[in-house]
């Protein structure tokens, strides 16, 4: 990527790959220095690439131009910058060979990914939503150990499409719903991001046009920019993705796969209607869409959820519904699965063969044990989250008062307006209070910076995590304005 004349858009790209760069130990400026030397390492930034001015990126990360000039002059007596005359600083050429698209081989665009790699336990990360086990997950894993074992180990075969009776399970489920299945139209999962990921590659190739939702999940939308999605965003409103709008996208662009999250959108947290659900329904059964439906995003769940789209649509709609255990049950158990029309649910089994011959066994045993008690599972977590929710809305309002947000539907986390302030700016400065944070343009699927003022705040902590966050929070949001840019520490700062 070329920055010219330091474009915001591509500064902005710059930082996001920074991540929680300011976390580290040691003077500001070398640990900025280091993660640009990781970024080179890795070959995110490669041979040749420019770097922005140095007062422009002082001025996107909220630091001193100082701090700026001493790591870029600290890479250069590495040779690991090089800077000339009327060029600007750049990767220096010994570092690796130059790409002419200016990007490199599995770059992920969005830092909630790259940091999951970084070991920074002083840092409080909201970049992504971490729910611990309940009771009942503990309680159907020692069940798998003492009774399931034995036949689980005589198995010989890789299942790819999923335990057969875990997918009669799940294939009950849907039917219970309203939404009569059959086992052949489920294709478990390693996660719903896994589902997401087969459908994505199934759909789109570069410059498919996709219609989304916007804001978004951040990560779903990464899945298929990495496929070439070029994305129609549609704006949700407090009922979900606005029907109009997406039928105006169907019959001016085509789109070849719809992506929406009806149950609980990430991150506005908001519950789609019994009534738009009928509506998409049709609507991509009338002009043959396929939609992905996403409803892995659970957390406190309404009672009067409808049910999946898929069960309002006509007979040949093409609607794929994915789903998880892991927000529900526990993060660290990575099921997920997929609903699909028989012929599709086959298509995306050899794709998943392909990805991995098959999800862990002993993961879609304790799923098999936990399914029966799914509402309880459910009840639990939401009962859970609504006493963090009105914890964490407590603190907010007693240390941030004018902070925006509404109450969420459901879900885990809170959309957070800062009246007046660039949640990018805010960004940087709360990371040198080592909370890490998403802003609002990372999850949208427009070009512009609509959501520049909004970013994502997950609430599912214990008590003494939620009073940390917000006192860090609230310490950064009152340096921001008092001092607008971060200062650097003098006694600290080697130049």
């Amino acid at each position: 990527m070329e920055w010219k004349m330091d474009s915001s858009r591509q500064v902005d790209t710059l930082v996001d790959r920074l991540g929680a760069w300011a976390s580290e130990p040691g003077p500001l400026y070398e640990r900025l220095a280091g993660a640009l030397r990781d970024l080179v390492t890795e070959g995110t930034l490669v041979a040749g690439e420019r770097l922005p001015s140095e007062r422009a990126l002082a001025t996107a990360l909220r630091i001193s131009r100082t701090t700026v000039v001493s790591a870029y002059d600290a890479l250069r007596s590495e040779n690991v910058l090089d800077s000339r005359q009327g060029s600007g600083t750049r990767v220096s050429a010994s570092v690796g060979p130059v790409r002419s698209d200016g990007w490199a081989s599995g770059t992920v665009a969005n830092p909630m990914y790259q940091n999951l790699l970084r070991d920074t336990p002083r840092v409080i990360s909201v970049a992504c939503l971490r729910t611990p086990a309940l009771e009942v997950v503990e309680e159907a894993v020692r069940e798998v150990v003492d009774r399931d074992l034995p036949a689980l180990m005589a198995e010989d075969t890789y299942h790819p499409r999923g335990l057969p009776v875990l997918r009669q399970a799940l294939a009950d489920r849907y039917t219970d719903q309203g939404l009569p299945t059959t086992p052949d139209q489920i294709v478990v999962t390693t996660g719903a991001h896994q589902a997401v990921a087969l459908v994505a590659q199934l759909y789109l190739r570069e410059g498919s046009p996709v219609v989304a939702e916007d804001p978004g999940f951040a990560g779903c939308l990464d899945l298929m920019r990495d496929r070439g999605a070029h994305f129609l965003p549609v704006r949700v409103d407090d009922h979900g993705i606005e029907p109009l709008r997406v039928r105006r996208a169907i019959t001016e662009h085509a789109p070849h796969l719809i992506y929406v999250m009806p149950s609980y959108h990430n991150p506005t947290g908001t519950l789609m209607s019994a009534a738009r659900r009928r509506e998409l329904g049709e609507m991509v059964a009338r002009y043959g869409v396929p939609l992905l439906e996403d409803s892995a995003y659970t957390g406190i769940r309404a009672e009067d959820e409808p049910p999946p789209i898929a069960a309002f649509a006509p007979r040949g709609a093409e609607i794929i519904t994915v789903d998880s255990l892991s927000k529900v049950g526990w993060a660290g158990l990575r099921l997920g699965w997929l609903r699909a029309p028989t012929e599709i649910a086959m298509r995306l089994s050899r794709r998943k063969v392909l990805a991995d011959l098959g999800s862990p066994l002993l993961d879609q045993a304790v799923a098999v044990r936990l399914l029966p008690h799914y509402d309880r599972l459910a009840a639990e977590r939401s009962a859970q989250l609504v006493r963090a929710l009105d914890r964490m809305e407590g603190l907010l309002r007693e240390s941030m008062p004018t902070w925006e947000w509404r109450r969420p539907a459901g879900g885990a986390a809170l959309w957070v307006r800062l009246p007046g302030v660039n949640a990018r700016e805010f960004a940087q400065v709360a990371l040198c209070h080592d909370v890490e944070l998403v802003p609002g343009p990372m999850m949208s699927s427009s070009e512009d910076d609509r959501f520049s003022e909004y970013f994502r705040l997950p609430f599912a902590y214990d008590d003494a995590t939620s009073e940390e966050l917000v006192w860090r929070l609230s310490q950064a949001w009152r340096e921001l304005d008092r001092h607008g840019p971060v200062v650097d520490d003098p006694v600290r700062l080697v130049v």
